[in-house]
């Protein structure tokens, strides 16, 4: 069974964390506790993850913002009255533009629930996503970190998650994505958590 975290457990579980593992206990002394990184269980939430695939958190959120400003709500019926010259003008990629009205299509239909989903374990979330065109396994960790808050997810995908692990933990660039899966396995069942600390320190070390 998953288990999820809170705003009100996640102190709590930050300290556990760093009082068992004295790398991570570190950025806590350092940088303080991390921000409380969250979104809603929306649409929304879910196409601005699909922007932020491969490009700048930046550059996603000017597409977002033109978006919203187009279309007011971002909504699956209101993306899908949009056409693709309209969503080029929002600064989507082709692809993206085929991504989202494909996400948009599946939750229009039924076939996709996002509020289902908040009581799903992992991997049955994993396969409905995974079935969505674009959607990979970056997209589902973001998501179950972010949205739903399941806390025991290393988004192995994720460049500064893991960058900031490899320092941590003085491993060397050129380690593999299993060997660094296998050092995060030590902070189960909190890896989410143990995630939030590693970009924290990743962030704050570049002052953003």
């Amino acid at each position: 069974m998953f288990e999820k975290f809170d705003q009100t457990s996640y102190h709590q579980l930050c300290d556990l964390l760093g009082g068992h593992h004295p790398d991570l206990q570190l950025i806590l002394d350092r940088y303080g506790y991390p921000p409380f990184w969250s979104r809603p269980n929306t649409f929304e939430s879910l196409v601005h993850i699909i922007l932020e695939q491969q490009v700048s958190l930046a550059s996603a959120l000017a597409a977002m913002n033109k978006l919203k400003e187009k279309i007011d709500e971002v909504t699956p019926a209101r993306v899908l009255l949009l056409t693709d010259q309209e969503l080029r003008e929002c600064y989507f990629s082709r692809q993206k533009t085929a991504y989202v009205r494909h996400l948009a299509e599946n939750i229009v239909s039924g076939a996709l629930s996002l509020t289902r989903m908040e009581e799903m374990d992992d991997l049955t979330i994993r396969s409905q996503l995974k079935s969505i065109k674009g959607i990979g396994d970056w997209t589902v960790d973001i998501y179950l970190i972010f949205m739903l808050h399941h806390q025991d997810i290393f988004p192995i995908g994720d460049l500064a998650a893991v960058n900031s692990l490899k320092k941590v933990k003085s491993l060397s660039a050129g380690v593999g994505k299993e060997e660094v899966l296998l050092v995060a396995e030590q902070f189960k069942p909190y890896r989410t958590i143990a995630t939030m600390l590693l970009w924290h320190a990743y962030l704050s070390e570049r002052n953003r």
